[in-house]
Order: C-alpha cells, then structure tokens, then sequence
C-alpha cells in the first residue's frame, strides 16, 4: 500500500467496513436500549449527541449531526465509520454520528462541531461550529425548503460543490430533503447523499495535504468529495505518480506544486542531464485545468517552450516560481510576462538560467498599463537587463510588495527603483556597490535617507559584490528588519558588527562564516527573538578553515532561546556546545550540522559526538528534520532511533561505523520520509535492513557507500512498486558495475519512468 505524501492513495474501503460492522456490534446494542428521543432527551445548541458518548467515542471525535423529524428510528450501520490508518502522521479514529432530533419546522443540517482524534492537532484551521443551510422556519412539507436555505447563505455554489451547482443549490433536480415519517408529505433524500453535500462544504476548510490525506482515506465516498474539492496539487517527487492518473482524480486543482531532482543535487551530487522535465506536466495540466492560477516548481528541468505553453495554457495564471530549476533563458521568461496578463507573481530562486541563447528584454514585455504584480525575484538572472524598463514596470506595480534584483543594479539605481515603490516589504539589493567606484560620504548620506523612507521594509536581502562603505546606509531601516540576508556578502566581523547591533527584531538571519564567532556573539546580545540561522561557508572544501565554531554555536544558544531552525558549516566543534543547544533551544524543528571534515570528533576532548547529538533527539521534542556529521559511532543512531520519533528528513555524511546505524534509524524513526546518506561505510546488509520501511518513505539516497548491484537487484526484486535507480559516478564509464555508487530508490504509482538517460540504470 501506498502511502499519501505525494498524492492520496486509493480508499480501502472494505477494510474500514469490516473495521466498522466490529465496532457496531458493541454500539449498536447500547444504541437499541431505547428510542432515540428516550436516548437523546432536549438536545441543546452544540451539544454533542449521546451516541458519541455510547462505547468508545470520545468528544473529540468528529461529529456530523443531521436534525431531522425523526422519532423512532433506530441507527443504521452506515452512521458509523471507524478508520485506523496505519501510516506516518494519521487520524486515528473518525466517527461520523447522526443524532435524530426531533424538528417541527425545520430540516437543516448542520455542523456542530469538527474535531479530529489524531495524534496531533489538524494542520488547517477548523471553525468550532458552522452552519451549512438556514435554519429559517421551512415547512416540512415543503420541497425546496432546504434549497432555498442554501441559496440564501453564504457559501457560493463554486465553494459547495465541483460543477458549480452548490450541491444544495436551485434546479429541478434537487432531491427532497423533507421528513417522510407521516406527518408530512414528500421524502428524504438518500442520507448517503446529504452527507456528501455537507462534506463538500467541510473539506473546504482543509487546506493542509496531510489532512487531506487522511481525509481520503476513509472510504470511497470521501475518497472522491476529497478529490473534486482540492484546490492544491503537492507532488513531492514528479515520478511517483503520472500526470494522467493526477489530473484524473483531480478536476478543479487551481495551484500545483511540484518537485523534481533530489536535494543532493545542490550539492551537485546528481549527474546533468538526469531527468526531471516538467514538459509531460505542462501538456496534461493544460487540457485538464484551463482555471490553474499558480505553479511553484523546485529543481525541475524547464525549457522556454514549456514556459510559452504555460503562457498559452491557463488565460487566468497569476503565479510562478521556479526554485533551484534549469534549462530556460530570457526568451521563456519573456512569453510569461508577454502573454499573463494577470500575473501576480514572478520568483526566480537559485535557478541556472541558460545563457547560450541571445538575451531578450523581457522586462519590456510586461503591460504597458497598471500591472497586478506583487512580487518580482530576478536575482539569479546573471544577463543584464533593460533598466529604464524595470523602473517603468515598478512604478506601475502599486501592489508590489517584494523585489529582489541582480548584480547588475548599482546602489544609485536601488536608490530610483525605492523612490518609485516606497510600499516595498521585502527588497534585493543587487550588486551594492557605486557604478562610478566608491562614493563619498554624500552618496552615503543619500542612500541612508532612501532606506529611512522606505518604512514599510521588513526583509533585507542580496548584497553581491558589496561596498562595505555603503553599509552604513542600510541602519536607519535595520530596527524595522526581521530578515536580513547576507549569504551573498563576503563580509568580515568587524564590517558586520554595526549593522547587526541595530537589529533587534531580527528573526531570520542567513550570513557567511566570515561572521566569525565573535559575530555570532553579537547576534547572540542582540536578536534575542532570533527564530531561524543560516550560517554557510565561504570555502565549502574538506580542508578549509571556518572562521566559526562552537563558541559561536553555545553563544547563539544562550542568546537566542526562541530558535526553531538552524543549518551551521564548520570545521570545529564539541559535544558541550551542541548539548548547550539541546537544552537552552528546546524548540528547535530543525537541526542541520555540517561538520566538513570527514569524521572528525569532540576537537577539544577527542571523543566521537555521539553524546552532541543525542542529546539534541533527546531534548528537542519538536525535531522534524536533522544533518548529522563528525565522528558518529552506532550509539549516536542508537539515540536518533529511540527519541527521534518526529523526524521526517534525515541527512548523514560521513558518519557511522556499521550497518547497525542504518537498522537503528529505520526501526526507531516511524515517520521517516526522506534519508540521505553520502560518504559512510554502509553496506548491502544496511539498506536491506529498511526493507519493512521503504513503502513508508518518499526516497532514500544513498552516495559513495558500500553497496552492491546485487544488494540493490535484492531491494528491486522484493519491493516491485519502489522504482529503484542507480546511477554511475562518472556518466561516461562503459561496462557493467559491480557496485552502485549512487542509489536513488522512491515508491511510484506510475513505475519506472520512460526518460532516464544512459547513466541511470534502473533495476
């Protein structure tokens, strides 16, 4: 069975049947003692019914309650439905109760309350109590009662239902929804039916993909609401599923996102040319949603014809973002400015932008006339531009909220583009520095007035190729700033220091290990409501001197105690500062520790930092993701297998001393989704150590191990639904392969994918 973190599986439904034929046969006995008037007394507003509190329901359940003019009739089996889903993240029990009130005006529907019994809280805000028709005074007699309650609330027919027609909204095929127990004419529709409609109007409120996940779980009939009411496409990996089976589950999706190459591939661990077009997407999306507004796409290969056809496809598109993508260049870019008129957002991150090809201006081709955008992210475009035309665009965008620029905008062109969008939130520097050299203390003191005018900045970001004499200009905007990014500027301690005492409410802080320690210090005094740290390396060899280490990671744990999220590049470290942090940052979600040189331990003691990270799993509750590196024996996966129960992603290099580390984690980390391993002595009887758990998980990639082809033929033989691929480190060796030097297995409803070039060999 396949798990739903790319894409909801099929309903198995007739393991929830017999699931729920079991649990009835104790309830509905308690049920039967009496009539449900006897058992269910004056309801009261949002009082749950007394059948949830029969057996083993619990307030918490969910509970669906139609008020009907019914007296005697007892529960059918169908009232009922219990469902345990077995994988990752679940609800673990849903009941659906109807209560059978006795109305004389009225037959409405409603929700009296929404409360799932799952692990953790729903990830989508519930409202506690809704109601889906009016509760107006209707004959019951009266056909149309309901339909005309739905015509006069609020929920549009687009939100009630996939067609448009409400699902309770006018025509004459509208069921009768009125009593049919002799006391007035006509009959009740199919409850089968009411439920769906009332659904309908309930997943709408579910927005996060896990919840609706589990949702579609639960029988065929959720299964499919669930499917004509997801406005939200999540691909997590665009092999596990084809294009075709997507979008014939589901009709009205408005935004998709998806994903393509796995993470190493930033690190340029993943061959070019291995795959992941978004072409075969871009045709089957066109045909099937000419409504989709927005498409967020993270290290797909992406050519210009497939950004025209997106241009030409969706008349209504208003977003796209391209993260960590390749194979397009200005002339691609050109045909989404040129032809989406309706464009809200454009953001190119991190992207490699194809430069063979001539460069367009493509910043022209935006609308001569008031433009819709809100945020417009260039900085990864290394061609230049036609600046006059980004000035225009700008000062014709008076919703722009968020613009990052490349390296080719000088500090007196930041100065124009400010003055021309003053109500700027977020803002990209560019190169930072003169175009005439560097400028005096005027040029200084003008560029210090344009950021004081600029209120409105909250994010501060870019900064290539910068002047450090313009540094100063950036304080009198550095108390409003909760994000600066700095990753781009090869600063040192002392340039640095100034600028990070004016940030006091600085909650994101991304800066180079030229920052030093003493750096670190400052940030520590300083942004006491620090929430995320990003600290990179200039220099990214084995061999390199970091200028940070751990007194500036214990310094940043006694100072910033709100932490949530930390990646920290360096070459010393010991086990004291990594439990400070365990224990003065106990909210940490993640934890990413690049230790750069191979297997190196505590610095100061020897010792391996197994007790740095342990400690870590065991006192940070909240984990979700965590890089472990540096001298790591079994033990140190022995504690990640025991405490580290929320783990998702997992990232290890260069770590641990056999194939019991690998049995540890799979065992113990239930929830696992993604493991990367590069660099460490695991072998053939590790990676079948998981074979229980791969189901379970989105990939595993594993780089310069120990395995063998026949280790992975084992995997593929055992496990037919994983795809199972194996790539050469060198593309160009011929002859057969005695061991894989990289492995990338991931689960797959559509099987093997039919564009994998020669270097992949799939099993």
């Amino acid at each position: 069975m396949v798990d739903n973190s790319e894409i909801a599986g099929d309903a198995d439904e007739d393991g929830a049947v017999e699931e729920t034929k079991n649990l009835l046969e104790f309830d509905t006995k308690l049920s039967m003692a009496s009539t449900p008037r006897e058992r269910l007394g004056s309801p009261k507003e949002n009082q749950c019914c007394e059948y949830c509190r029969i057996g083993k329901a619990t307030p918490t359940a969910l509970h669906v309650v139609c008020e009907r003019d019914v007296t005697d009739t007892e529960l059918s089996t169908s009232d009922t439905i219990q469902l345990y889903k077995k994988y990752g993240w679940f609800w673990r029990k849903i009941y659906l109760c109807r209560a059978m009130f006795s109305t004389e005006e009225s037959a409405s529907v409603s929700i009296l309350s929404l409360q799932c019994h799952m692990s953790t809280p729903p990830s989508s805000p519930i409202p506690q109590s809704i109601t889906l028709v009016s509760s107006a005074s209707t004959s019951p007699c009266s056909a149309s009662g309901m339909r005309d309650a739905a015509e006069g609330s609020d929920s549009s027919p687009s939100q009630m239902s996939e067609d448009g027609s409400g699902g309770s909204g006018g025509g004459s095929s509208m069921p009768d929804l009125t009593g049919g127990n002799g006391r007035g004419g006509g009959r009740w529709a199919p409850p089968d039916q009411v439920l769906e409609n009332v659904l309908e109007s309930v997943l709408e409120f579910l927005t996060a993909a896990r919840d609706r996940n589990a949702a579609s779980m639960v029988c065929r009939s959720w299964y499919r609401v669930e499917a004509q009411t997801r406005r939200e496409l999540f691909i997590g990996n665009c092999y596990a599923v084809s294009p075709r089976r997507a979008v014939e589950r589901f009709g009205g999706v408005r935004a998709v996102v998806l994903k393509g190459k796995p993470r190493f591939a930033d690190f340029s661990l993943v061959p070019y040319g291995w795959g992941a077009y978004v072409s075969p997407w871009v045709a089957a999306l066109g045909p099937a949603y000419p409504r989709l507004e927005r498409i967020c796409l993270k290290r797909m290969t992406v050519s210009n014809d497939d950004l025209v056809l997106i241009a030409k496809s969706f008349p209504l598109f208003k977003e796209l973002s391209l993260v960590c993508c390749e194979g397009f260049s200005t002339h691609g870019l050109a045909a989404i400015a040129e032809r989406c008129r309706y464009l809200r957002v454009l953001d190119l991150i991190e992207d490699y932008i194809d430069e063979e090809d001539e460069p367009v201006d493509w910043i022209s081709k935006f609308p001569e006339s008031n433009t819709s955008l809100e945020s417009l992210v260039f900085d990864c475009v290394s061609v230049p531009f036609n600046f006059e035309a980004l000035e225009a665009l700008v000062a014709r965008s008076p919703v722009l909220r968020r613009l990052r620029v490349n390296h080719h905008v000088s500090v007196e062109q930041i100065r124009c583009l400010m003055s021309r969008a003053p109500q700027l939130t977020h803002l990209g520097t560019g190169a930072f520095r003169s175009e005439t050299g560097p400028g005096g203390a005027s040029s200084v003191s003008e560029l210090a007035t344009s950021f004081a005018a600029s209120k409105s900045l909250i994010c501060l970001s870019g900064f290539r190729d910068v002047n450090p004499e313009y540094l100063p200009a950036i304080h009198p905007i550095c108390a409003n700033l909760t994000s600066l990014n700095f990753s781009f500027a090869s600063l040192t301690t002392e340039e640095l220091i100034p600028v990070i005492h004016n940030c006091a409410r600085l909650r994101t802080f991304w800066v180079l290990d030229t920052v030093g320690d003493e750096g670190l210090c400052a940030v520590a005094e300083t942004c006491s409501d620090l929430r995320e740290l990003r600290v990179f390396p200039l220099d990214p060899t084995e061999d390199s001197e970091g200028s940070v280490s751990d007194v500036g990671l214990q310094a940043i744990s006694e100072g910033c105690r709100k932490l949530e999220s930390i990646l920290y590049f360096c070459q010393r470290m010991t086990n004291a500062a990594v439990i400070a942090m365990s224990k003065n940052c106990p909210d940490l979600v993640t934890f990413r520790l690049c230790i750069m040189g191979r297997h190196r331990p505590d610095w100061v003691t020897g010792e391996a930092m197994d007790d740095g990270f342990g400690a870590i799993v065991m006192n940070c509750k909240k984990l979700t993701r965590l890089s472990v590196s540096g001298l790591l024996t079994d033990k140190a996966f022995a504690y990640i297998g025991k405490y580290g129960k929320l783990i998702k992603t997992l990232s290890v290099a260069f770590a641990g001393n056999s194939d019991m580390s690998l049995q540890f984690v799979f065992e113990g980390c239930t929830r696992l989704q993604k493991l990367e391993v590069r660099d460490s002595p695991f072998s053939d009887k590790g990676l079948l150590s998981g074979l229980s758990y791969f189901y379970n998980m989105r990939f595993l990639w594993m780089n310069s191990c120990k395995l063998t082809m026949r280790g992975c033929r084992d995997v593929a033989q055992q496990m037919p639904d994983l795809v199972v691929e194996v790539m050469k480190d060198h593309p160009d060796d011929e002859g057969e392969m005695e061991t894989a030097d990289k492995l990338y297995l991931y689960r797959s409803l559509a099987g093997p994918r039919n564009d994998a070039p020669p270097f992949v060999n799939i099993l």
